[in-house]
């Protein structure tokens, strides 16, 4: 492999862990969006082979953190559960992954690193939640992962995730504001042999045109009234908040949890009418209806504590009525008679017209959530999006498609593909963003590299005899 296919590879483990699929001492596996593998322990762990291992016992301690051997089992059984093959990783691999996390979980409380307990909740119930719908119910879950009740199988789950946070939070501190210069990135590129340098796939630049239903004033007052009926309901017969949620919410995050969002702070990033109204009520109190820019919602305080509340809500939505259907449609098709006639440019029609604040002041382009320029990789794109651009040719305008905003809000777009970039060579000069990126990853391994064999020194570990003759690429004996 060479250097540059290694990086790809490293820089995917190490800095979007989406393709690493390691578990935690829980046995669940875990896919993070922060540094977890430093490179040089992605291949190099190796094994001498073990005839037997002893039914239970402490493998290695790190800091204040144990892990058993029962952890390394439960993350083998973990990976087969999900397909995933485990041939070629051995014990003293999945160990040595065991005690970076502990490392990093464990200098992050030494530096006084704090995590959101709210978040580290919200997570677990979103896996507990994910597990049910998988299996079927919270206690063939517990049975699943043998045991004895949901609650023990939580709070295993609530553990692993704070040390994943508490890991995450000390990983990116190490990296904190690391840059690199235009030198660093040519003496990155061309220290690459020109027959190894990576082919990149292909690409596109995509714009779009927005154009909403308009809500009338009618529909805005008949979901306002109905939330008015629910508040009323609630307050003045002592209906439950919570089963109204379930019922007739139409946030699909919380409205299977009776509206619940726990653990609000003043920082939380939520919207400002909504922090608004979850700081200036009681406990026990229900608002007014308000609007935020996801719909009208009435909120109920259910629980403050200290600095941070926990709340319900229920959201609306105003119904659009089907002649605002109709006038969009005829709206967004005028507009793409116009383009296609050559009137009008994109740019200038999504400058004009579009309704999307993101895109239409500069000219309808599409920013890459995942990489924050404008180039879609057609390989990697959403199924739904490719589909809809996917053989659109330069200048190519689509016919108006329905989709639907985050909030759930019936839309109307057209696209057109502003540039297709085939596959090639890596290229200095047209790839320098990208080939930046892969320069930045390759400092940012050598520095937590660096790091951990600092930290390890510093730290107490201690590694059972079964495991010594383990060829670890970190220093974890200390020899």
């Amino acid at each position: 492999m060479n250097k540059f296919s290694l990086l790809l590879l490293l820089s995917t483990c190490i800095l979007q862990a989406q393709n690493v699929v390691v578990p935690d001492s829980t046995g669940v596996v875990k896919s993070s969006d922060a540094i977890t593998v430093p490179a040089k322990n992605v291949a190099n762990d190796t094994l001498k082979p073990f005839e037997r291992f002893k039914a239970e016992g402490i493998n290695a301690v790190v800091g204040e953190y144990v892990i058993l051997d029962s952890d390394i089992d439960k993350g083998y059984l973990e990976m087969q559960s999900q397909g995933i093959s485990v041939e070629g990783i051995s014990r003293c691999r999945l160990l040595g992954k065991l005690m970076e996390d502990k490392l990093y979980a464990h200098q992050a409380k030494q530096d006084s690193l704090m995590v959101s307990e709210a978040e580290i909740n919200s997570r677990t119930d979103q896996q507990l939640q994910y597990m049910a719908s998988e299996l079927g119910s919270e206690e063939k879950v517990a049975q699943y992962y043998r045991k004895d009740n949901i609650a023990d199988l939580r709070k295993e789950l609530y553990d692993a995730n704070k040390i994943n946070a508490l890991a995450t939070k000390m990983q990116q501190k190490i990296i904190d504001k690391m840059e690199v210069t235009p030198e660093e990135v040519r003496s990155f590129f061309y220290s690459i042999p020109e027959d190894e340098r990576p082919v990149f796939g292909a690409e596109i630049e995509v714009a779009q045109i927005v154009i909403e239903p308009e809500i009338s004033q009618k529909a805005i007052d008949d979901a306002v009234a109905k939330l008015n009926e629910m508040r009323a309901d609630i307050i003045d017969n002592g209906a439950s908040f919570s089963t109204k949620a379930v019922l007739y919410s139409k946030d699909p995050g919380t409205a299977s949890k009776g509206g619940l969002i726990t653990g609000i702070k003043r920082d939380s990033p939520l919207a400002k009418e909504f922090m608004d109204q979850t700081f200036s009520l009681l406990e026990g109190e229900v608002s007014e209806p308000f609007e935020t820019d996801f719909g009208w919602h009435i909120l109920y305080v259910e629980k403050i504590r200290g600095q941070e509340v926990d709340v319900r809500h229920i959201l609306a939505f105003p119904e659009v009525s089907q002649e605002a259907i109709e006038a969009a449609q005829n709206k967004i098709e005028d507009i793409r008679k116009q383009i296609v006639a050559g009137e009008i440019t994109f740019a200038e029609a999504a400058r004009k017209y579009s309704e999307d604040k993101e895109t239409r002041n500069n000219g309808g382009q599409i920013v890459n959530p995942l990489t924050f320029d404008t180039k879609f990789d057609l390989t990697k794109m959403d199924p739904t999006f490719s589909a809809q651009v996917y053989n659109l040719k330069e200048g190519d305008v689509s016919k108006v498609i329905t989709d639907r905003d985050r909030t759930g809000k019936g839309l109307l777009k057209i696209y057109t593909v502003t540039r297709r970039y085939p596959e090639h060579n890596a290229d200095y000069v047209e790839d320098y963003e990208r080939i930046k990126q892969l320069a930045l990853r390759e400092k940012q391994i050598k520095e937590i590299n660096k790091w951990q064999d600092e930290v390890i020194v510093k730290t107490y570990v201690h590694v059972n005899d079964d495991y010594q003759d383990c060829d670890f690429a970190a220093n974890w004996l200390k020899k």
